[in-house]
């Protein structure tokens, strides 16, 4: 007797279940109807799957099709004819698998759905800078950053519950959020004053900090040129959500409150194609403005180069001379139609600049955001670049700091520090990675820099070791120094040069600083506030890019340093650093944890 293997994989009760469905000719011999299955159910369950093994067992006879071959596990059986009673065994056992993969197929995908959104985030990558022998390398350059997207880019990751990608940090930017209380200029004669001090590393007792201060000039809101601005507003199918043009359109509403009757806005809007939704009205007429951005909707592709080029156009035509001529991009920076490419819309902000116009970049939304192109775009057009993640940010940005944010006191600021040999052995620049100028460079005023706005603090950090400082991290030269038999400047450990602009000047003026070794502090606590804040500040955005350089600090250090130098801390954004620091620990701890 003939005895029948039964099917007890699911991989053949499959393919029974695709021969009963697929084979016309057979059906055609047995003179049956294919098997209908029970309309589906999705599966959560394994009681979901019994409940459908019993309806296909229930089925009528009349509606089971029996293929009369069926190839059998061992290869000596296949092609064997199954006998009727068997076929009719044979079919019952492929109903009931045939139902289970299928009830567990709809399970599976309905479990297997991608466990967080696609990221499609850009940020441009970078290495830390290096450390640099003063032997070898004593001078260095680079363009001041008032930046501050990364900052807030970064809160908005670690209050989702994530650490941030490395490339999203850029330190200078964390740095440069909050302000210190640096003296301010006397006058506007000259834009901005320095301010500099030496203490030690919180990190390598065997480092020193030198700690760069520049504070603009500042000056009143009603003060303030009168402006011409340009709200260049995204309002493509990717912007379709509150916390981008709902919040976008928030955001410019406080700004919006603020601007004054000698002010002139317009509002161009752009997706698959571009257009004037707003022609230039005083800033008195708010009801215009606000009726304008309420009737915003999103929807479409986004062909931003086409919105960028109708801005200015808007813009010149109501250029005001000696005034704020300025184009405010609102966007995630996720162009897909027109011009894409990066240097090419690059290329075209640097056009766009020599016609006086600036551009600010203020970046919304997640997922699919392009910081890199944001905080580049500012960079080429003059302007400042912002992260808004809530309405908060908008307030700090477009109310609180809206002189620094719109009035540009000073253009193309560049920063040159030579190092003395016979003082300072190592060096590193921390942050301004993606600032670095060539040496010539700093005296070629057709190299663009960057830009001060009124009342703006900028912050630079050099981490240096000097000629007795033991441990250092660059051996010595075997076969020759640079330094010289009879020391020169032994009182100085550098020498800080500043190039800048007027903002309607061709020609750099310059300033020299040096940076004297009396004004050396020994003892951490004897520094000022805004030395070890902002200390804190750059330890903590070196952590997040992987501490590569900063030994055994963690981030109690830096919550440690960070309150003692609080400070008056009007609008609470120092406490808030504090908080994020805290946070940033708990994410990093529960990480580590989970990954063991």
């Amino acid at each position: 007797m003939l005895k029948i293997k039964p099917v007890t994989t699911l991989s053949v009760a499959i393919s029974t279940a695709l021969l009963i469905a697929c084979a016309p000719t057979q059906q055609a011999k047995t003179n049956t109807q294919p098997v209908n299955l029970p309309v589906p159910v999705i599966a959560t369950s394994v009681a979901d799957v019994i409940n459908e093994d019993v309806k296909v067992k229930n089925l009528p006879q009349s509606q089971v099709s029996v293929p009369q071959k069926i190839e059998a596990d061992a290869p000596g059986r296949q092609g064997h004819l199954l006998k009727s009673g068997k076929a009719k065994y044979m079919a019952e056992e492929s109903k009931v698998y045939a139902a289970r993969a299928y009830s567990t197929g709809v399970m599976l995908q309905s479990i297997r759905a991608p466990s967080e959104p696609v990221d499609r985030e850009n940020y441009a990558q970078f290495d830390d800078n290096s450390v640099k022998l003063v032997a070898e390398s004593p001078v260095s350059t680079f363009s001041i950053d008032v930046d501050t997207g990364a900052y807030s880019n970064v809160r908005r990751m670690l209050n989702e519950g994530r650490m941030p990608r490395e490339d999203a940090v850029r330190v200078e930017e964390m740095i440069n959020y909050f302000s210190y209380n640096y003296p301010t200029p006397e006058d506007d004669t000259t834009p901005f004053r320095v301010t500099t001090e030496v203490g030690p590393s919180p990190w390598n007792k065997d480092t020193h900090l030198v700690h760069i201060g520049i504070k603009g000039f500042d000056s009143s809101h009603e003060s303030l040129p009168p402006a011409n601005l340009v709200f260049l507003l995204d309002v493509s199918g990717s912007m379709q959500s509150e916390k981008k043009l709902g919040l976008l359109k928030s955001s410019l509403k406080l700004l919006t409150g603020k601007l004054r009757e000698q002010d002139r806005i317009s509002i161009v809007v752009y997706a698959g194609a571009t257009g004037v939704v707003l022609e230039p009205v005083k800033g008195t007429e708010k009801a215009k403005i606000l009726t304008a951005m309420d009737s915003l909707s999103a929807g479409g592709s986004t062909n931003g180069a086409a919105g960028i080029r109708l801005a200015y156009q808007m813009a010149e035509q109501s250029f005001i001379k000696g005034g704020i001529n300025r184009v405010l991009l609102a966007t995630d920076g996720d162009f897909n139609v027109g011009t894409v490419n990066f240097e090419a819309l690059k290329d075209l902000i640097e056009e766009k600049r020599k016609t006086g116009i600036s551009l600010t970049t203020l970046g919304f939304g997640r997922g699919n955001y392009n910081d890199h192109l944001m905080e580049q775009l500012a960079d080429a057009g003059n302007g400042n670049y912002a992260y808004i993640d809530t309405l908060n940010e908008a307030q700090k940005v477009l109310v609180d700091e809206i002189g620094s944010t719109l009035n540009t006191i000073a253009k193309d600021v560049k920063i040159q520090v030579e190092f003395n040999p016979d003082v300072v052995s190592e060096y590193r620049l921390i942050g301004y990675e993606n600032r670095a100028l060539n040496r010539e460079d700093f005296n070629n005023d057709k190299i663009d820099a960057g830009e001060i706005g009124a009342g703006h603090t900028v912050t630079a950090l050099y981490e240096v070791s000097f000629n007795d400082s033991s441990n250092k991290r660059i051996d010595p030269l075997r076969y020759g120094s640079t330094r010289s038999k009879t020391p020169r400047h032994k009182d100085e450990i550098a020498l800080l040069r500043l190039r800048y602009k007027q903002p309607g000047g061709d020609t750099s003026k310059l300033i020299e600083t040096p940076i004297k070794t009396a004004s050396t502090i020994e003892n951490i606590n004897k520094t000022t506030e805004h030395y070890r804040f902002s200390a804190a500040v750059a330890g903590f955005g070196q952590l997040l890019r992987g501490g590569k350089h900063t030994e055994n600090l963690d981030y109690d250090g830096v919550l440690k340093l960070a309150r003692t130098a609080r400070g008056k801390d009007n609008f609470g954004y120092r406490g808030e650093f504090i908080s994020m620091v805290n946070l940033a620990k708990s994410i990093a701890t529960t990480t580590t944890q989970a990954s063991r």
